[in-house]
């Protein structure tokens, strides 16, 4: 009996994996107007952390990146670091996440100097909920395994950048399934300062 559920349960993750999108291009975020789902994630220390307590504190421009092993995440992270000071003055607070293991985020919070929230999605549970996530394609994987010396996650998120009101509803995104080409600091605090929250 015990070796049936087992089955089953491997079944019903292969089933939900086949249904992750394998290409980038194939997609299906969601759009402005909706609302966030909730989700648990982990915290630089491992403890679970509920986004939607954390968003209800003030607006929050909320942040998708692959993992600290990636050179254009690492870019932008850095960049938004620069902007947090401005983003803060406007009301936001910045938040990031990646399907990165626990382990890798503080060496990526003090190589980059983030002095923002960065949480961690490691079966990237949240990432599919949003509509942004895909199967990590295999030469990713080795490529991931070699930069981190731990197992590559199966499903990386297409880097994106949304911004929430208190209530989770999504008021602005950028979403682009070429992980090269990022939404430039100098954008999003355009669309802030017209955004600037009213709660």
């Amino acid at each position: 009996m015990k070796s049936l559920s087992l089955l089953f349960a491997l079944f019903l993750s292969l089933t939900l994996f086949a249904q992750v999108p394998e290409k980038a291009a194939d997609i299906s975020p969601l759009l402005i107007g909706e609302s966030i789902p909730n989700a648990k994630l982990l915290d630089v220390n491992g403890r679970d952390v509920s986004l939607h307590k954390v968003i209800k504190e003030k607006p929050t421009v909320l942040v998708f990146y692959r993992g600290g092993w990636c050179p254009y995440c690492n870019e932008q992270l850095a960049a938004l670091g620069e902007a947090d000071q401005e983003i803060i003055d406007l009301g936001y607070q910045i938040v990031a996440v990646s399907p990165d293991h626990v382990a890798s985020l503080k060496p990526t919070i003090d190589t980059e100097g983030l002095n923002y929230q960065v949480y961690a999605d490691p079966q990237a549970k949240f990432i599919q909920e949003m509509g942004i996530g895909f199967q990590t394609p295999g030469m990713a994987k080795l490529y991931i395994a070699k930069k981190t010396k731990m197992d590559a996650t199966d499903i990386l998120p297409v880097p994106a950048v949304f911004i929430l009101n208190t209530s989770g509803e999504i008021l602005f995104e950028y979403i682009n399934p070429n992980y090269k080409i990022r939404l430039s600091s100098e954008l999003l605090l355009a669309n802030l300062k017209a955004l600037k929250p009213k709660n």
